[in-house]
């Protein structure tokens, strides 16, 4: 029924990689498990850092949130996409698009702010250590944390009034798992894009000064790092900042491909992928990234499972 009436209904179709029905729902599977490995991880991340004592530094209060943002993103998309999947209709309601649209990108930038703030985290604690409890005192922690989400909120409801201007017609399928902006664009009946691309050329430009901000930070990190006369300083330090900036890199180039690479006509593999690598795949990665070398975290794990266990 959605299939004969898809030039006429309000809302959208979601076709992920494939129209095939069987491969649809092994992509739903996938899909399912990722996300609820994704969701364990992060809610560990938040649980630890919320309850540990030794885990209430701002380094931990802002991965708490970078944690917050991640299982939220995560939410937004996927379990959506699981749901229609599963049902065989792939239908999407105008109101549920322009809600994730707005979501999508609110937590998109958020997560580009929170990145950039726990960058001048560690420049701080690294190259002014004698005036770290200064700057980086609870109430400035809090409010850093109060401008990221913010600043998400604005970016969010700036893509959505823009998107909700545009006149959709034609089949309105959509070539991804969600919402995707340059997707639905392909799908507006005229071609006068002027409000959103500028939308998103100035949040372009802010994303590259944060970007910028992250680059100075590594910047004099290491250079103060390479001074370090102990190896036991160095060593740490690198445990602390490379998870980080594996993050950045992660974040940043799947989301620059994705948005870079002009979208085809005709809906690609390759597109798919990079859809999958910039809003599915850091978000799952990132508890686990912060935990690989990070000893602190893998020690209150350790004795949160060693305790669930003797207590059982």
């Amino acid at each position: 029924m959605i299939w004969k009436n898809i030039t006429t209904m309000s809302g959208f179709l979601l076709m992920g990689f494939s129209d095939n029905h069987e491969l649809q729902i092994l992509q739903a599977l996938l899909f399912l498990v990722t996300y609820l490995l994704g969701s364990a991880g992060n809610f560990i991340i938040i649980t630890i850092t919320t309850l540990d004592p030794q885990l209430q530094s701002p380094m931990y209060y802002f991965l708490k949130h970078l944690s917050i943002l991640d299982l939220s993103s995560l939410s937004v998309t996927v379990p959506q996409y699981v749901d229609s999947s599963l049902a065989h209709s792939g239908y999407i309601s105008y109101g549920q698009c322009m809600l994730q649209v707005f979501f999508f990108t609110a937590l998109a930038w958020s997560e580009m702010a929170i990145l950039t703030v726990m960058s001048y985290d560690r420049y701080v604690a690294i190259c002014l250590p004698l005036h770290y409890e200064v700057i980086m005192g609870p109430r400035k922690c809090t409010w850093a944390v109060a401008a990221v989400w913010l600043s998400g909120s604005i970016s969010g409801t700036l893509y959505t009034v823009s998107i909700l201007s545009i006149r959709f017609c034609g089949d309105k399928i959509i070539h991804q798992f969600f919402c995707d902006i340059p997707q639905l664009l392909k799908l507006s009946c005229s071609n006068d894009h002027l409000v959103i691309m500028g939308v998103a050329d100035f949040l372009s430009a802010m994303a590259f000064a944060c970007f910028i901000g992250i680059v100075i930070s590594y910047v004099h990190i290491f250079s103060t790092v390479l001074r370090m006369p102990s190896a036991d300083s160095r060593s740490k330090v690198f445990s602390t900042c490379l998870p980080h900036l594996f993050v950045v890199s992660l974040f940043l180039s799947t989301g620059f491909c994705a948005y870079l690479n002009p979208t085809s006509d005709s809906p690609t593999a390759l597109e798919f992928l990079f859809s999958i690598f910039y809003t599915v795949l850091p978000p799952t990665l990132n508890p686990l990234i912060y935990s690989l070398r990070n000893e602190t975290i893998k020690s209150v794990v350790r004795k949160l499972l060693f305790s669930r266990k003797f207590a059982l």
